[in-house]
């Protein structure tokens, strides 16, 4: 491209040695001078605005022939102004031209007004063509950038979105087997103790076993379910509330365990994230309770302030074993019921209690404010 173009301003320059008499060959080195180092102004466009301004005032001064346009430094002026690296060389050579302009002007015979300003405004006419098409260039990148910046900042965001959806959904897994699985052992275990003895309890043993086998498969499907790539949403079930807690408990009640609910005050309707939450608090604290407490007894309560939903949920168990490093260390059941409730704004307390068994306690505000 910059071959094909000073060839074309070749051709204008190069005319008048066809029809000047006056034309000589040191005049023909001074036009080709003009014309030749374009071929390189975009490589280094300080330099060759340079070299072509010299062998433009030598044509000029020279005039064997002369020029009226100085077409190779107009170019070399306009791609000064669009390429050229650092502002003082751009600014630097378009005001020195306009301050030697007059000078030269005095030296060119035959030079009027009219040519003067001709002379004057044509390259700064140049120069600001380079100038608006630099800018334009400098905005379309910049806009560019930003539209760049956008899709990696969306990009992050989508990403960073899955892997907390990811993490929401390992959770639930984890709060659905934990429970499941630890009611099936311990059913399992205390099976072969009553099928004899007691068959009517065995029954209701081997029984409650396949309730907490098929509720698991129900939630796993229901929280697997947003993994896939449906559209149709009415075929998952809506997640567990703080209204499906009595059949939790129902569950847990059919193990050893006795588990009693208790609600105070009037309930009220929370936000989905929060319901969820509350239900999962339960459950994960209830499953500890089988697993680990060694417990007969249980109780969840369930207290509706003006401002939070309190849960409690306490059994008689041992307490704190100083031996089991899954209690020492606060386990991930209990890592989760913390996570699940600081998402929500609230807080969340667990321990022994003085008098033996655990007590754990969740406190989830209506409106919660999630920090940052």
């Amino acid at each position: 491209m910059d071959v094909l173009i000073a060839a074309a301003v070749a051709v204008p320059v190069l005319v008048p040695f066809a029809t000047a008499p006056e034309a000589t060959p040191l005049g023909l080195v001074f036009n080709l001078g003009t014309v030749v180092p374009l071929v390189w102004r975009r490589r280094a466009p300080f330099a060759i605005a340079l070299v072509v301004a010299g062998f433009a005032m030598a044509v000029s001064l020279y005039d064997r022939p002369g020029l009226m346009l100085q077409y190779g430094a107009l170019v070399a002026i306009y791609t000064l102004a669009d390429l050229g690296r650092h502002r003082w060389q751009r600014w630097g050579f378009i005001g020195a031209l306009v301050v030697s302009t007059p000078f030269g002007a005095l030296l060119v015979k035959k030079n009027d007004a009219d040519e003067f300003m001709f002379t004057l405004l044509l390259p700064m006419t140049a120069f600001l063509l380079g100038t608006l098409a630099r800018t334009a260039r400098e905005r379309s990148n910049a806009l560019a950038e930003r539209s760049a910046q956008l899709e990696r900042e969306r990009e992050a965001e989508a990403a960073r979105a899955a892997a907390e959806e990811r993490t929401r959904i390992a959770r639930d897994m984890h709060d659905v087997l934990a429970h499941a699985v630890s009611i099936m052992v311990v059913q399992a275990e205390a099976g072969p103790v009553v099928v004899r003895s007691d068959p009517d309890q065995a029954e209701r043993v081997f029984d409650a076993i396949a309730d907490a086998g098929r509720d698991a498969m129900v939630q796993l499907r229901r929280t697997l379910g947003v993994l896939k790539e449906e559209r149709d949403h009415g075929v998952r079930a809506p997640q567990p509330t703080v209204d499906a807690l009595p059949g939790l408990i129902e569950h847990v009640d059919r193990t050893q365990v006795r588990v009693r609910l208790t609600v105070e005050g009037d309930s009220r309707g929370l936000p989905s994230d929060v319901d969820l939450a509350a239900y999962r608090i339960v459950q994960e604290a209830l499953t500890n309770t089988v697993k680990h407490a060694n417990a007969r007894t249980a109780e969840v309560r369930l207290r509706w302030t003006p401002h939070e939903l309190e849960i409690t949920v306490t059994d008689d168990g041992q307490g704190h074993d100083e031996n089991d490093p899954g209690w020492r260390r606060g386990g991930d059941g209990l890592i989760g019921i913390r996570e699940r409730v600081t998402a929500c704004g609230g807080t969340a307390e667990a321990g022994p209690l003085p008098g033996g068994g655990f007590r754990v306690l969740a406190r989830l505000p209506y409106a919660a404010t999630v920090a940052a």
